[in-house]
């Protein structure tokens, strides 16, 4: 069971793969589109009182692919659409560097994890980190964090990180969370 004040609830999302369709190096607002599930656990976890931080790696900003204003661009109207779901954003952080740099904010590195918690007032080891890659369940975990796998198959491959638990999508994670509040 969670417990806690809502002001503490801290759900961190991966973007691509687990809010949004992935569609590799993502540069054109237009493009973004809700993976099925995902408006409707966005707006449960927020009903459920839990800030929504995305973590997101965003490689192609170093690898010259777009700009950080084309990135920027995309997470203006990625908040829009999580606000037209009836959600709100606490913040979106991102690692804009190319894998060979080995920065301390790509995922599975804590950096953009360690950065949200001192910007947003929580500790860590008190979120709810979602994705849909091992990094991001791996990242999470190095926090000391619950994690959850976003996985479409019915059965999840034995990983080297294993998740907390494993959803099909936003929504079946979100009515996950929403069980551990049964005495709320």
């Amino acid at each position: 069971m969670i417990t806690g004040s809502a002001s503490n609830r801290i759900v961190v999302l991966d973007r691509d793969g687990t809010m949004v369709i992935d569609r590799d190096y993502l540069s054109d607002p237009a493009a973004l589109e809700f993976l099925p599930g995902a408006a409707e656990g966005l707006r449960r976890l927020h009903e459920l009182g839990y800030r929504l931080i995305v973590a997101t790696n965003q490689s192609g900003v170093g690898r010259g692919m777009y700009s950080l204003e084309q990135m920027h661009a995309v997470h203006r109207r990625l908040s829009d659409m999580v606000r037209g779901a009836g959600a709100q954003l606490a913040g979106i952080y991102y690692c804009p560097h190319a894998p060979e740099t080995h920065c301390a904010c790509r995922k599975p590195a804590t950096g953009l994890l360690l950065q949200a918690a001192s910007e947003q007032g929580f500790e860590p080891s008190s979120a709810i980190v979602i994705g849909d890659k091992p990094s991001d369940i791996e990242f999470g975990q190095r926090a000391g964090a619950m994690t959850i796998l976003l996985s479409a198959e019915d059965a999840v491959e034995p990983a080297a990180v294993a998740p907390d638990f494993t959803a099909r999508n936003l929504w079946e994670a979100a009515q996950q969370i929403s069980a551990l509040h049964s005495d709320d």
